[in-house]
Order: C-alpha cells, then sequence, then structure tokens
C-alpha cells in the first residue's frame, strides 16, 4: 500500500471523551492534512467537522450509542438522524452489547434494523460496532449472522473503550485481533465489510489488518502511522508521496 492508500484506508479517531473543541479542530485540520477517508467524532461535533473539512475529501462519520451501546433503541435512532442531518456521511453505531451477551438476537437485530433504515434513506454506509472483547465466538457469529441480513454495510470490531475488571486489580483491554477479524470475514456476506478498531497503534498493525481482509481501521495514531508510512516508502524508493 502507497502512503495515500494507507491514508484512505484510515478512520481519524477523535472520540476520547476529554477532547476539547480545539484537539477536535486539530484532529479535523490533521484529517484534512492527511486526506484521511474520515474524521470519526461524537454527533455534537459533526457541525465543527463539517465547517473545517468542507470541500475536502474527508468524509464525516459520527458514533451513536457511544461507547458501551447502552441507549435505547429509540434514542440511537434519533441520535443517528440528528447526526445524518447535521452533516454526517457515515455512521458507526455501537449494538446493545448486554442484550448481545444474554443471547437477545432479534432486540440487537431491531435496533439495528432502525438504525440502518435510516442509513440507506441517505446512503449512508452503517457501520455495526460489536466490542467483540466482550463477546464470545458464538455470539460473535450470531451478529454476523444479523448483520448478513439486514444488509449493512460494515462490521466493526470495537470502540477502543471495552475495558473490563481484572480480578486482581486494574482493567484489562482487548480491542481488534486477528482472530475476530478471521470470524467475521468467514461468517459474514462477502458484500460485507469490515472495520478494525480499538489498539491499532502502528503502521505494522494497519498492514496486518488490511492483509486480514478488513476494507477500514480506525485510530486515533494517524500521525504517526502516516510519518512511517511516508519513512518507509522513501527508503524504498516509493514515488507516492501521498501528503
Amino acid at each position: 500500500m502507497t502512503p495515500r492508500e494507507i491514508a484512505r484506508f484510515i478512520d481519524h479517531s477523535l472520540l476520547h471523551p476529554a477532547l476539547s473543541d480545539e484537539a477536535i479542530r486539530q484532529g479535523c485540520e490533521l484529517a484534512r492534512h492527511h486526506e484521511v477517508k474520515t474524521v470519526c467524532l461524537k454527533p455534537y461535533a459533526v457541525p465543527m467537522a463539517r465547517e473545517i473539512l468542507t470541500g475536502s475529501s474527508v468524509a464525516i462519520c459520527a458514533v451513536t450509542g457511544f461507547p458501551h451501546g447502552n441507549s435505547m433503541a429509540q434514542v440511537k435512532l434519533r441520535e443517528a438522524q440528528e447526526a445524518l442531518a447535521a452533516g454526517a456521511h457515515e455512521i458507526d453505531m455501537v449494538i446493545n452489547i448486554g442484550k448481545a451477551v444474554s443471547g437477545a438476537c432479534d432486540y440487537v437485530k431491531e435496533e439495528i434494523r432502525a438504525v440502518n433504515r435510516a442509513c440507506q434513506r441517505t446512503a449512508s454506509p452503517l457501520k455495526v460496532i460489536f466490542e467483540t472483547g466482550f463477546l464470545t465466538d458464538e455470539q460473535i457469529v450470531a451478529l454476523c449472522g444479523v448483520c448478513t441480513d439486514l444488509n449493512v454495510a460494515y462490521v466493526k470490531t470495537s470502540t477502543g473503550y471495552g475495558f473490563t475488571p481484572r480480578p486482581e486489580g486494574g482493567f484489562a483491554f482487548s480491542g481488534a485481533t486477528a482472530h475476530h477479524v478471521g470470524l467475521m470475514r468467514r461468517h459474514c456476506a462477502p458484500h460485507i465489510r469490515i472495520k478494525a478498531s480499538g489498539g491499532i497503534r502502528t503502521l505494522d498493525d494497519v498492514l496486518a489488518f488490511h492483509a486480514l481482509g478488513c476494507s477500514r481501521i480506525g485510530t486515533s495514531a494517524t500521525a504517526a502511522i502516516l510519518a512511517e508510512a511516508l519513512l518507509r516508502s522513501s527508503q524504498q524508493g516509493g514515488g507516492d508521496a501521498g501528503h
């Protein structure tokens, strides 16, 4: 992949809960400079992103039910609708993880169906976030079946905020893994794309997930990843500086 292709593979994440308006503005400027695929941000920040990114090739992706998926289905739907009306081009929705763990696939299917219909009305891709670190392989396979039935645009591994308590204290984190991406690829219809997100910090991470069949990755380490891509390209005599 050339540096430009890598940039167009990235959803630049601006989702930390303590990001200031200025930090979000700077993140959007960085995304515009590098010509990444999208900025992925909180719904209230969509108007700011639209102001900064108008005229660029960078799309706006808004999250709904983020990060734990606990909102009522109607709230997720309203949040997605308002984000699209404000100028978002894509939606990343967190499923109700507790319902998925409980085996309540019909509940999860109906909330995805409602948000997916809203996205389809404006031809806006929906990415359905599973939070794979909380789920068994069987639960992931079941969700892949739901998303295939509903013909969503993408399934996505993680939010990047899936922390679980350790018995000895502290927290464990499981973001995107090769195992879970492989499972999703095998059990979703071929036309459903995969976004890997959570813990992707290096160029080697990006290349590995691309090789596994992902169509998009989410990361906040965009600047470092693209700097490494440019360095490797120059060392290898690559002609596409990209930015």
